[in-house]
C-alpha cells in the first residue's frame, strides 16, 4: 500500500459529471472535514454536493502526522475527539482508512512534565477520557531502548492514527453510495443571495441553487469569507514532515517525545515531525491580524517560527476582492505546495535517532510540507457566519482538524440541518475575536 503524499498538480483534474440543477447543501473544500461534514448529511439523506478546486486531501488533509487523539487538546475540542474516535472506529469497519487504536504516549523528562500532564488529565476527567499517568518502568516497556531519561508518560491506549493518504478519499467514496455528490477540479467564485439569504452557490463551471453553503476551505476560508465581507481571523502556518522507508523498530505506538514525534504507519514505515518545525511565513494579513495574534506569536515563539520571504509578495499580489463573474484566485492557484523547513526536519529526525538509538538504521523516503489554517486561540470556527444567513464556516482547525474531521462533520451537519449538535459549539463561535 503506497502512502506517499501525492504530487499534485497546479492545473484542475479532468471534469467531474455534470453540475446539479439544485442541491440542499453545498460545502466548498474536498478536505476531511468538509467530506466528513458532506458524509453525515448524505446519510442523512440531505441532498449535498461538495466543490474542491483541485483534487480531493490536495492540501493539509493529505499532509498531516494523521494522529487521532484525545491526549494534550484544548478542553473544549476533548468531546469532539472521543466522539471522533468512535467515528473513525465506524468508518473503518466501512471502508479502509488506516484507522487502528495504537495507543498514545506523551513522554516527561522531570516532575514539572508529570504535572503539567496530570493537570490537563483532572481537567478533561469530566469528559470520561481514557487516560493514565506511567510511572518509568511502564513507559519505558512500550518503547525500544532510549538514551533519554523518561521518567513517565501520560498515556492513552484508545487513541490512534489514521492514514491521512487514505482518509479522505475513502470517506468521500462513502459519501458518493450514500447519494453525496462531489466534485474535483472545480473552484467556487461566490454566492448569489436572495432576500438576504444564500440561495446560490457561483462556481467556474456554472451556478448551483442551494439553501445552505458550508465554507470548509482550510487555508483558503479567509480570502473566501473575506470577499463576502466577513472578517475571519486565520493565518497560514506551514508544516514540516518526513516519512521514513519500512522499518521494524519495534515501536507501534504513537509518540509525542517533546522535542519531536513519530508514528508508525500502514506501509511499515514512520511519520516523523516536531512542533518545532512548523513556521509562519509573514504575510500582509500577518500586520493586519497583528492584534489579534500577537500575543500567541509570543507565547508559542518556540513552536513556530517566523519567515519573511517571497511569500510576502505572492499574497501581496493575491486579489483580496474579486468578482464571481472572473476567474477566482482559486483557479489560479489551486493547491498550495509548499517546502518543507530543512532545519526543522533535520532537528526532528536528529532527535528521534538520538531517543532512540534503533533508528539508526532507518532511511528517509521523503519529506513535504503543508499549511495548516491557524487561529488566535489554535481552536477551530465552527458557526454560522453572522450576518449572512445560509453561510456556515468550518474552519481554523490549527494542525487538530484531521483527528476530530468526522466528529466535526458530524456537528456540521446537525447545525446545519437546524438540529442541537450532539456536542458544545458555543467554544467554537464565530464572534469570540469580536471581529
Amino acid at each position: 500500500m503506497t502512502q506517499a503524499p501525492p504530487t499534485h498538480s497546479t492545473n484542475p483534474p479532468a471534469a467531474s459529471p455534470r453540475l446539479p440543477i439544485a442541491v440542499d447543501v453545498a460545502i466548498i473544500g474536498g478536505g476531511i472535514i468538509g467530506i466528513s461534514t458532506a458524509y453525515a448529511l448524505a446519510r442523512a439523506g440531505v441532498r449535498v454536493a461538495v466543490f474542491e478546486k483541485g483534487t480531493l486531501a490536495c492540501e493539509q488533509s493529505s499532509r498531516n502526522w494523521g494522529w487521532v487523539r484525545t491526549l494534550g487538546r484544548d478542553l473544549p475540542e476533548v468531546p469532539l475527539a472521543l466522539r471522533s474516535n468512535q467515528l473513525w472506529h465506524e468508518i473503518q469497519s466501512l471502508t479502509d482508512v488506516g484507522f487502528r487504536r495504537s495507543g498514545m504516549l506523551y513522554l516527561q523528562e522531570s516532575q514539572d512534565d508529570a504535572a503539567g500532564h496530570q493537570a490537563w488529565m483532572d481537567g478533561a476527567k469530566t469528559y470520561g477520557i481514557d487516560a493514565r499517568l506511567l510511572d518509568r518502568r511502564a513507559a519505558r516497556q512500550l518503547l525500544p531502548a532510549s538514551q533519554r531519561n523518561w521518567t513517565g508518560a501520560m498515556y492513552s491506549p484508545t487513541d490512534g492514527v489514521a492514514e491521512p493518504q487514505l482518509a479522505t478519499a475513502a470517506i468521500a467514496a462513502l459519501t458518493r453510495a450514500a447519494g453525496g455528490l462531489v466534485y474535483e477540479g472545480c473552484a467556487v467564485r461566490g454566492i448569489e443571495r436572495s432576500a438576504g439569504r444564500v440561495s446560490a452557490l457561483v462556481t467556474e463551471r456554472g451556478t448551483v441553487a442551494t439553501q445552505a453553503v458550508l465554507v470548509a476551505a482550510g487555508a483558503w476560508s479567509r480570502l473566501f469569507c473575506g470577499n463576502l465581507g466577513a472578517d475571519f481571523p486565520q493565518l497560514k502556518v506551514r508544516g514540516s514532515v518526513l516519512r521514513t522507508r519500512p522499518f521494524d523498530a519495534g515501536l507501534d505506538t504513537a509518540v509525542n517525545g517533546k522535542d519531536f514525534t513519530c508514528r508508525k504507519r500502514a506501509d511499515g514505515g514512520y511519520t516523523v515531525s516536531q512542533f518545532g518545525a512548523s513556521m509562519a511565513d509573514i504575510v500582509p494579513d500577518s500586520f493586519r491580524l497583528m492584534r489579534h495574534f500577537l500575543r500567541a506569536w509570543m507565547s508559542n515563539h518556540n513552536f513556530v517560527r517566523l519567515r519573511f520571504g517571497k511569500r510576502f509578495f505572492e499574497e501581496w499580489s493575491l486579489p483580496r476582492h474579486f468578482s464571481a463573474d472572473r476567474v477566482s484566485p482559486f483557479e489560479l492557484h489551486r493547491v498550495l505546495d509548499p517546502q518543507p523547513s530543512r532545519n526543522g526536519i533535520a532537528q526532528a529526525w536528529e532527535r528521534l535517532r538520538h531517543a532512540f538509538p534503533v533508528f539508526q538504521d532507518a532511511q528517509i523516503a521523503r519529506s513535504w510540507a503543508g499549511y495548516i489554517d491557524v487561529t488566535p486561540d489554535a481552536m477551530p470556527v465552527m458557526d454560522q457566519v453572522p450576518g449572512l444567513p445560509g453561510l456556515y464556516l468550518a474552519s481554523g482547525f490549527s494542525g487538530h482538524g484531521f483527528g476530530i474531521g468526522p466528529a466535526a462533520g458530524e456537528a456540521m451537519a446537525q447545525l446545519i440541518r437546524g438540529l442541537t449538535p450532539s456536542v458544545d459549539m458555543y467554544p467554537f463561535r464565530f464572534d469570540r475575536y469580536g471581529t
